[in-house]
């Protein structure tokens, strides 16, 4: 029976999403469990609708498994109880939301139509730990209207190459398209008072697909230029014509959370 498993997780202590043998990853952690839980022979494969890269956070991350009945006896797995065994057992690292039988055509990475992730950036806050895990601490002032028009050059389908990490087995003239549907700059609230001297803002951008650094590279040409040290049309021009020369490191991962995945209306 394949299964619809939605998580969260915290990313500081895994190597990236997907599975890779002998480094510790989101996937592999849950393979482990699913396999101890169930007495499995194996441990099940994992499918993601997003591969976190390393330090990576996700607040809703979706994926698919296929999972035999409760071995042993001829009883489905409980959604309830599958549930809070996982949870127990992953101790806070992976957070299971919820479990749900699903149909076999279920894909949660080709069935996904979106996914959103969330930038967050503190401005002259101060450089702490707590801080350095959830954002990207930067010097202001930042011009965040700036910021927002360069975010707002993204949307609609461009070629990406500027922003982008070339995946193997292809050519640096290939193009790496996505579509866009939005992406906005706006100042948010610190219901923690953890900058006090400071402020947050945030990058929200959602999108068919994306590769691989292209969030991150875009927060860090953004908050260049919202610093002054680029051009306000930097982005626009480097998606017109793919350059990656010149163009800052990608932002820390602790500032990036994948937040939601869009599925078509009806699907669970």
């Amino acid at each position: 029976m394949r299964w619809r498993l939605d998580l969260a997780y915290d990313g500081r202590s895994f190597r990236g999403f997907a599975y890779q043998p002998r480094l510790e990853t989101v996937a592999g952690a849950l393979r482990e469990v699913l396999a101890r839980t169930l007495r499995l022979a194996s441990e099940p494969l994992i499918v993601g609708a997003g591969r976190t890269d390393a330090g990576v956070h996700a607040l809703h991350q979706v994926v698919h498994v296929d999972l035999p009945a409760r071995p042993g006896t001829r009883r489905a797995l409980e959604p309830a109880r599958l549930v809070a065994s996982l949870n127990a057992q992953l101790r806070g690292r992976v957070h299971v939301i919820a479990a749900t039988p699903v149909e076999d055509s279920f894909d949660a990475r080709f069935s996904a139509t979106w996914r959103a992730y969330r930038y967050l950036v503190c401005v002259d806050g101060p450089r702490l730990d707590a801080l350095d895990a959830l954002c990207w601490s930067v010097r202001g002032p930042l011009d965040i209207a700036s910021m927002d028009a360069a975010a707002a050059a993204t949307v609609g389908s461009h070629d990406f190459r500027s922003f982008c990490r070339r995946a193997p087995r292809t050519e640096p003239g290939d193009p790496i398209t996505r579509l866009v549907h939005e992406a906005r700059w706006r100042a948010v609230t610190d219901p923690f008072d953890l900058a006090p001297r400071g402020h947050f803002v945030r990058l929200d951008i959602r999108a068919q697909s994306f590769c691989h650094t292209m969030v991150r590279s875009l927060v860090s040409t953004m908050v260049a230029i919202g610093q002054g040290r680029l051009a306000p049309d930097t982005v626009g021009r480097r998606l017109e014509a793919p350059e990656r020369d010149r163009l800052p490191a990608p932002a820390p991962p602790a500032g990036l959370a994948l937040v939601a995945v869009g599925y078509d209306e009806g699907a669970p």
